[in-house]
C-alpha cells in the first residue's frame, strides 16, 4: 500500500514538473513499441473483416459447416427442382446439372474455410491477443518498476540532503533508502532486458507474420483453382444440353444460327407465314398495309418463336400473320439482303437503263449468301404469286414494295431514323418492285412452298391465275428470256389502245401470246389447217436441239443472261421489212379463228401455268394485238392476266 502510494506522488510530480522522469528505454526500443500498437490494431481489424467474408459457421468443421452454406441451400432447392420439372425437360436437366455443380463448389468452399481458419486466422490471433499483449504487458511492467525506481532515489536524495543539517537522522534509515533504490534499480534494469528481448524478437518474426498473408493468398488460388476445374468439368455438359435444345426464340436471332439450329432450309416463320397466307390471305385487300391487332400480333410472334404447331386460330386474320412476317424481317440482327452488299443495291437502284438495271439485281442476287439466297428466292417467288391477285388485293409489285421493302434492306450506318428511312425506302422500293415483276426471271425454278413438309395447304379452286411454280422455260429453248420493265410494257399499253381502230368481224385474230421471242407452237395433238382467211404469219419454231434452259440456267451462273433478241419481228411491229400480213414464210404455222378461240377458252378453263412471251425491254407487240375481239367474243387482255402474273 505505500508503495502503491509512493508511485501516485512520483507520478504526480513528474506530471506538474517537481520531479524528473527517467527514460530506460532506447530510440529503437521506442520505435518498436510505437509499432506493436499499430501491427496489432492492423493484424485485429483483418482478422475480423476476414472471420466477416466467412459463410459457414466459424469455429465449425468442414462437415457441419457444409451444411450451413448458402451455397448447400441453394444446391439442395435446384436439385429439388429439377425432379419436379423431370429430365426430359431443358430446364429440368439444366437445374440438375447446376444443382450438382453447386453441391461441390460447397463442398471445396468448407474445406477452404477450414483451411484459412487453420493456417491464418489462429496465427493472427496469436499474435494480436498473446504476443504483442504479452510485450505491452512487460512496458507496463517496466514503468510501474521506474516509478518505483524514481521514487525511492527521490526519498533518498531528500533524506541524504537533510542529514547535514538534521543530527537526529539516524544513519541506519539513510542506509535502508539507499538498499531500496539500488534493488528497484536491479528489477529496472531486469525488466527493461526483458523487455528489449522480447521486442527484438518481434521484429526478427515480421517476415513470419507477413508470411500469413501470402497463405491466405495461395489458399484462395487454390480454392478457385478447385472451383474452377469443377465447373470446367459441368460446362461442356450443360452446354451440350443447350445446343441439343432447339426450341429457341426466332425472332431478333441471326439467320444462319436459326436455320443451323433449326436444321431448316427456310427460316420458321418465313414459311409459316406464307404457308398461312397462302391459304387465307392471297385475296385480303391491304395486305402487309393494314396494320394488325398488337394483342394478336404479340400472341403470334410468341407461338413461332416457341415453334408451336398450334396456329389454326391466326388462319383467320391474315393482316396478322403478314405483319408477323414483316416484324420477323425487321428484326433480324442483319438485313436479308445483307449490309455488305448495301451499296450495291443502291448503286443498281439509281441506273437508269432498265435493261443494265435487271442485270446488275441479278447478279447482286447470286452474290448473297447461300442461306439468304435461299429466304429471299422463297419470299420473292409468294411476293410474285401475291401480286398476281393485284385487282382483289390492291397489292400490286409497286405496293408491296413500299411496305414490305425497308423490312429486307436497310443502312448499318448511323444517323437520323428518318433520314435513314428516308433514303432507304426511295432505293429499297427501287430494287424490290422490278424484282417481284420479273420475279420467274430472276428465280425461274420451280418451287414448293412446304419446304419442310409440316403444314397442309387446302387445294386451291378454279384459279385462273399462273401457277407458283414459276417455270419460265419452254422445251424447244436454249437462252432464258427476261421480261419487259413495267414503264416498257405501259408504254407499249398507251401505243396500242391510242393505234386501236374500230374492228370489223371478219374472222381475223392474233393467236395468244406464247414464249420466248414470239415463237409459236401448234398443240401436237390438233391438225393444222392448210389456210385460212385473214391468217398472221409467225415465226418459225427453233430448233429443239440442245440443252434444257434449266441446265444452262444451272451449269453458268455468271454472266447475267441477255436480254431476248427476236430472229423475225411480227409484222407491224418496228424493224419488220415489212408490215403486210401478205408476206408469209412457207413455214410458218397458221391458226384460224375458231381454233385460237378454242385454244385460248381452254386455256382460261384449264387453269393451264402458260404465260406471256417474255421479252426483252427493246421489243413491242405490234398495235393490232392491243386487244382484238375473237370469236365468241374473247377478249384477249394482256395487261389483266397473263400479262401481269408474268411479272
Amino acid at each position: 500500500m505505500k508503495k502503491q502510494f509512493n508511485r501516485m506522488k512520483q507520478l504526480a510530480n513528474q506530471t506538474v514538473g517537481r520531479a524528473e522522469k527517467t527514460e530506460v528505454l532506447s530510440e529503437d526500443l521506442l520505435q518498436i513499441e510505437r509499432r506493436l500498437d499499430t501491427v496489432r490494431s492492423v493484424c485485429h481489424l483483418t482478422q475480423k473483416r476476414l472471420i466477416g467474408c466467412f459463410q459457414g459457421q466459424h469455429g465449425t468443421d468442414a462437415d457441419k459447416r457444409h451444411k450451413k452454406l448458402p451455397l448447400t441451400a441453394l444446391a439442395q432447392n435446384m436439385q429439388e427442382g429439377s425432379a419436379q420439372l423431370a429430365d426430359e425437360t431443358l430446364l429440368g436437366k439444366m437445374l440438375d446439372t447446376c444443382g450438382d455443380a453447386e453441391n461441390k463448389l460447397a463442398i471445396e468452399l468448407s474445406h477452404h474455410e477450414v483451411q484459412i481458419e487453420k493456417e491464418i486466422l489462429e496465427p493472427l490471433w496469436q499474435l494480436t491477443e498473446a504476443e504483442i499483449p504479452n510485450i505491452q504487458k512487460l512496458r507496463k511492467q517496466l514503468a510501474k518498476l521506474v516509478l518505483d525506481w524514481d521514487s525511492a532515489r527521490a526519498r533518498y536524495n531528500q533524506v541524504h540532503k537533510t542529514s547535514g543539517t538534521n543530527f537526529q537522522v539516524h544513519p541506519s534509515k539513510i542506509d535502508s533508502l539507499k538498499e531500496e533504490m539500488d534493488e528497484a534499480g536491479n528489477k529496472v534494469e531486469q525488466c527493461k532486458d526483458q523487455l528489449a528481448a522480447d521486442m527484438y524478437n518481434f521484429v526478427s518474426k515480421e517476415g513470419e507474420y507477413a508470411r500469413y498473408f501470402v497463405t491466405l493468398l495461395e489458399a484462395q488460388a487454390d480454392y478457385h483453382r478447385k472451383s474452377l476445374a469443377v465447373l470446367d468439368k459441368v460446362l461442356p455438359e450443360i452446354q451440350a444440353h443447350q445446343d441439343k435444345w432447339t426450341e429457341k426464340p426466332a425472332f431478333g436471332t441471326p439467320l444462319e444460327e436459326h436455320l443451323k439450329r433449326s436444321g431448316r432450309e427456310i427460316a420458321l416463320p418465313i414459311e409459316a407465314c406464307v404457308m398461312m397466307l397462302l391459304e387465307t390471305g392471297m385475296k385480303e385487300e391491304g395486305l402487309f398495309r393494314i396494320a394488325a391487332g398488337a394483342s394478336k400480333l404479340k400472341k403470334l410472334k410468341a407461338a413461332l418463336d416457341c415453334s408451336t404447331s398450334q396456329l389454326d386460330e391466326f388462319y383467320s386474320d391474315p393482316h396478322a400473320v403478314a405483319g408477323a412476317l414483316k416484324s420477323y424481317l425487321r428484326e433480324l440482327p442483319e438485313p436479308l439482303m445483307t449490309y455488305s452488299l448495301y451499296e450495291e443495291w443502291t448503286q443498281a437502284a439509281n441506273i437508269q437503263d432498265q435493261d443494265k438495271k435487271l442485270q446488275d439485281l441479278w447478279r447482286i442476287c447470286q452474290r448473297l449468301p447461300k442461306h439468304n439466297l435461299a429466304n429471299f428466292r422463297y419470299l420473292i417467288k409468294f411476293l410474285a404469286k401475291l401480286s398476281q391477285n393485284s385487282d382483289i388485293n390492291k397489292m400490286t409489285p409497286s405496293n408491296i414494295a413500299i411496305v414490305l421493302g425497308p423490312n429486307l434492306l436497310w443502312a448499318k450506318t448511323e444517323g437520323s431514323l428518318a433520314e435513314m428511312a428516308a433514303a432507304t425506302s426511295v432505293h429499297v422500293v427501287a430494287i424490290i418492285e422490278p424484282i417481284i415483276q420479273h420475279a420467274v426471271w430472276f428465280f425461274p425454278e420451280e418451287i414448293d412452298f412446304n419446304v419442310s413438309g409440316a403444314f397442309v395447304l387446302l387445294p386451291a379452286v378454279n384459279s385462273n391465275h399462273l401457277s407458283h411454280t414459276g417455270n419460265e422455260y419452254e422445251s424447244g429453248t436454249q437462252e432464258r428470256k427476261r421480261p419487259v420493265s413495267m414503264a416498257v410494257m405501259e408504254g407499249d399499253l398507251l401505243k396500242k389502245e391510242s393505234a386501236a381502230k374500230p374492228r370489223d368481224t371478219a374472222p381475223s385474230t392474233t393467236p395468244p401470246p406464247v414464249r420466248n421471242g414470239g415463237n409459236v407452237s401448234a398443240p401436237q395433238h390438233q391438225p393444222q389447217p392448210a389456210s385460212a382467211p385473214s391468217q398472221l404469219s409467225v415465226n418459225p419454231p427453233q430448233n429443239a436441239a440442245g440443252p434444257s434452259p434449266h441446265s444452262v440456267r444451272r451449269a453458268v451462273k455468271k454472266p447475267a443472261p441477255a436480254p431476248p433478241k427476236p430472229a423475225n419481228p411480227p409484222p407491224g411491229q418496228p424493224g419488220s421489212p415489212s408490215s403486210a400480213p401478205a408476206a408469209q414464210p412457207p413455214s410458218s404455222l397458221m391458226f384460224d379463228l375458231h381454233s385460237v378461240g378454242t385454244e385460248i377458252g381452254k386455256f382460261n378453263d384449264s387453269n393451264s401455268s402458260a404465260q406471256e412471251p417474255l421479252r426483252g425491254p427493246s421489243s413491242e407487240l405490234p398495235a393490232e394485238s392491243a386487244g382484238k375481239e375473237l370469236q365468241n367474243h374473247l377478249m384477249l387482255d394482256i395487261d389483266n392476266d397473263t400479262e401481269s402474273t408474268a411479272l
